[in-house]
């Protein structure tokens, strides 16, 4: 399996690195002769690139007739991204029952990426019967392979107990396994566990410094809870030009009542500002906001 994902790395990389002037040629015709005479691994590099437009204009359909013909030699990647494209509806009529099955057959390989995408679709009830059970188990397959979004959501389902026994301290050490790989939502998920006392002590410190990192990668839910952090002085010191910029950006990215909500409590924390340091809040916003953009 390593030696396929390398290959394949390899092949993508020639083709996206190509020239301008050689990736107008289109695929490289020794790469065409190999998936031709039904060489799997090159037609499911040519499906890789009509369905990310690299050396030919994106294609779905194009692609969706490569990766069938590696998917139909029993090639797994082949198989997941097939899945996908039948589950968005690019290339080929929309079907998540079709999507599950070429789902199942790259995750019965043991494909980290396909063991989680079929148990979205059992955890959702999609083109498979909804079952939680069935769904906990395809994510901990995954999550066995270090995949940062299924050990998230395992940990989701251990927190609230669905599919699996509600246990705090496993859906803690499932966070921290994908916090640590930088998925943001995971961090703020720990940071909560932290902030509550749940499956682990209650720290404050540790909470405020899991909700920076998924605050930092702007997740307006972690910008709120580190604004409050800040205005409260729980786990960092209290500091009001901090907590300004903080609630500011939440206030910006959220929408409906939640934008309201960071608005308002932005609002309260400057009015216990000087002017010096309101200004210095704003000028910090915007900073932040530019040099995210970049």
């Amino acid at each position: 399996m390593k030696l396929l994902k390398a290959l394949l790395s390899l092949a993508l990389f020639a083709l996206a690195t190509m020239p301008s002037s050689a990736q107008k040629k289109g695929i490289d015709p020794a790469l065409l002769n190999k998936a031709n005479a039904g060489d799997a691994l090159a037609q499911l590099t040519i499906g890789q690139a009509y369905a990310a437009g690299i050396a030919v204009p994106q294609d779905y359909t194009q692609a969706a007739s490569w990766l069938q013909k590696a998917a139909d030699h029993g090639l797994a990647e082949a198989q997941d991204q097939l899945g996908k494209l039948y589950q968005a509806g690019n290339g080929v009529d929309q079907d998540d029952a079709k999507a599950a099955n070429w789902y199942r057959r790259a995750a019965d390989q043991g494909l980290a990426s396909a063991q989680l995408h079929l148990g979205m679709l059992y955890n959702n009830g999609s083109g498979v019967p909804q079952d939680y059970t069935e769904a906990a188990a395809w994510y901990h397959k995954a999550a066995l392979q270090g995949l940062p979004e299924a050990q998230y959501n395992l940990g989701t389902f251990f927190e609230r107990g669905i599919g699996v026994p509600k246990d705090f301290a496993q859906a803690a050490d499932l966070y921290r396994r994908a916090a640590e790989k930088g998925d943001a939502a995971a961090q703020f998920n720990l940071g909560i566990l932290y902030d509550n006392g749940n499956g682990v002590a209650k720290d404050y410190a540790q909470a405020a410094a899991w909700y920076r990192k998924a605050a930092e990668q702007g997740l307006p839910r972690a910008q709120y809870n580190l604004g409050s952090m800040y205005a409260n002085g729980q786990g960092v010191p209290r500091d009001l030009v901090e907590s300004y910029m903080w609630l500011d950006l939440a206030s910006r990215t959220w929408s409906g009542s939640r934008q309201e909500d960071a608005a308002h409590a932005r609002d309260l924390v400057g009015q216990h500002m000087s002017a010096a340091d309101l200004e210095t809040a704003k000028q910090r916003v915007e900073k932040w906001v530019a040099e995210s953009k970049k």
